[in-house]
């Protein structure tokens, strides 16, 4: 939902969200639709992130900026601002212990992306975290 919001971004994120499970739903019909294929946990832990991230977007765009030593936010692959943007929101918002965050922002862009970018997730959003936590 992340890379979708970042490509065409949503005026409305409930509708945003509303569209894009439907459109899931839609890919297995025999599975019984969004509720079936996602469950309803895994939905709400997937919209609360994704309305976090959106809601707060420029703030975390800023501070993400502000990471990147001599870098451009928009040079960034899709998947790789979408899984830092995520870091980002979950080390501030959320009591998911940072060694977590950060292996899961590894594993999806490892899932999603290319290996290539573990050392660029690891590393920002430890020295996100290190920032974070002093203060």
């Amino acid at each position: 939902m992340l890379t979708a919001a970042d490509l065409n971004p949503p005026d409305d994120i409930g509708e945003f969200m509303a569209g894009f499970w439907s459109e899931l739903g839609d890919l297995d019909p025999e599975d019984g639709g969004v509720e079936g294929t996602v469950g309803k946990r895994h939905r709400a832990f997937a919209e609360e992130r994704v309305t976090g991230v959106l809601s707060g977007l420029k703030a975390i765009d800023k501070t993400l900026a502000g990471l990147l030593d001599n870098w451009d936010l928009y040079r960034l692959g899709t998947v790789e601002r979408a899984v830092l943007r995520m870091g980002i929101w979950e080390i501030g918002n959320t009591d998911v212990p940072v060694p977590v965050v950060i292996n899961e922002a590894i594993d999806l862009a490892n899932w999603f992306s290319t290996p290539k970018s573990r050392p660029l997730i690891n590393g920002i959003l430890d020295k996100y975290a290190k920032i974070a936590r002093a203060g």
